[in-house]
């Protein structure tokens, strides 16, 4: 009988052929999720190399899932992981030479043309090799770098300003964030029913007026004013988080930390399939503890859209406590439901009537050739007092000073975006008809 323990399963010693080779490209892959932006460190690196040998590696799937489960915390960093582990064991040679001894089943397809499109920019520039001086010299230099001093003329920093927060890399994610960080948002006041002392006005104040009376002994009455005290209404946002938003939603929550920061009466909720109030975690004052704390309790980030069933529960759980005085409500969504529009015109009626202005941000308003065709655009746009994109940094200022500027009337501005709902409305009854 054989009393020597059975040889373990994983990656052979480091100093034989293979495997030094696997723990060296495992730390330079988290090295590439690094810098594309997710949370790896060395104590990650470490738990993936011990994952890996405690697994063992037998083919392409079950290497993907191991490295997965150590390098993802959040639904939002799986397309980042999904497409940087892709790229970076593409290569066949480099896979032959590393893992020929423990992965013999071991193989990459190497994307096509239009794959190489779709790849993340953050993916792309972390599996770049840095250059060196030696690299850019002779070459020109790149026009988004170029910065005049002369007036009327755009730097880096216009550019930034009017580009896409989908179309950035992760440097230009980090410095729109920055800019985002620094946002102040104008206060709009509105008057109250409570009142103050005022030196001139059209009220006069009784009390005060008598108890000044009462003071000079009654022989004169000086008139007392009042007028009413001024505050600014609440501010309650509406955040989309699913899929095709969770690029706007990362950048909106930096806005709302912001603002959040800057005033007081600000409420934030996010919604995908759920509704989840994060409120109270957007309060903290370090931004990136508040959006960790927000990642940890929010289940449904990147998932589908139920709209009406969220708002439904934010009118019936959440109205009563947030959209008191006058409050100005944030819906951040792009429109696109999962259960088509269902219950959602009574929920919208429901809730534009409950607040003093309903402006509705949707980052599909970029594109020139956007019209209310989906039912969920449908439902929603009858019932918002304004229709605003907000896809990059540009779009936020302006959001801004829409915010602090009050409104003369409900639903100013709205005229073309009715008209032309009334015009898809009666092109799809024409098409009903004919068919």
């Amino acid at each position: 009988m054989n009393d020597a323990a059975p040889p373990e399963r994983g990656l052979p010693d480091a100093e034989g052929p293979g495997g030094g080779k696997l723990v060296d490209n495992i730390m330079y892959f988290g090295r590439a999720l690094r810098a594309a932006g997710l949370p790896v460190g060395p104590g990650t690196v470490i738990d993936a190399i011990k994952a890996v040998e405690v697994a063992g590696i037998t083919n392409r799937r079950d290497f993907y899932w191991t490295l997965h489960a150590v390098f993802v915390n959040r639904r939002d960093q799986r397309t980042v992981f999904d497409q940087a582990f892709h790229v970076f064991w593409r290569n066949p040679r480099i896979l032959e030479r590393m893992l020929q001894v423990i992965l013999p089943e071991f193989r990459a397809d190497v994307p096509d043309d239009k794959q190489r499109e779709e790849i993340n920019r953050r993916v792309a520039e972390a599996l770049q090799p840095p250059k060196t001086p030696r690299e850019d010299e002779g070459r020109e230099p790149d026009e988004e770098n170029i910065e005049f001093d002369a007036a009327m003329t755009w730097s880096d920093r216009e550019l930034l300003r009017a580009m896409d927060f989908e179309k950035m890399s992760a440097e230009e994610v980090a410095r729109a964030t920055q800019a985002v960080r620094t946002m102040r948002l104008p206060i709009m006041e509105v008057p109250t029913r409570r009142f103050r002392p005022a030196e001139f006005g059209n009220r006069v104040d009784l009390r005060r007026t008598l108890q000044a009376t009462l003071r000079s002994g009654g022989d004169e009455i000086p008139l007392q004013h009042k007028k009413r005290r001024m505050r600014h209404p609440p501010l309650v946002a509406l955040c989309d988080i699913s899929g095709s938003m969770s690029r706007y939603s990362r950048m909106l929550l930096h806005f709302m930390h912001a603002v959040t920061s800057d005033r007081d009466r600000v409420h934030t909720f996010l919604f995908g399939t759920r509704l989840t109030n994060v409120t109270r975690y957007l309060r903290s004052r370090d931004v990136d503890d508040a959006l960790a704390k927000v990642g940890a309790n929010v289940d449904d980030w990147s998932g589908g859209t139920r709209i009406g069933h969220c708002l439904h529960e934010f009118n019936r759980y959440w109205g009563r406590r947030v959209l008191t005085q006058g409050a100005v409500v944030l819906l951040i969504t792009d429109g696109l439901d999962r259960e088509v529009g269902a219950g959602l015109a009574e929920e919208m009626e429901r809730l534009h009537k409950s607040c003093r202005r309903l402006i509705w941000l949707n980052p599909l308003l970029r594109f020139d050739g956007f019209a209310p065709k989906s039912l969920g655009v449908r439902a929603i746009l009858p019932h918002v007092d304004d229709f605003r994109t907000v896809h990059s940094l540009d779009s936020l200022e302006q959001l801004a000073d829409a915010i602090g500027r009050p409104a003369l009337r409900r639903r100013e501005g709205m005229e073309g975006w009715l008209a032309a709902l009334r015009r898809v409305e009666d092109e799809q009854r024409e098409t009903r008809e004919t068919v």
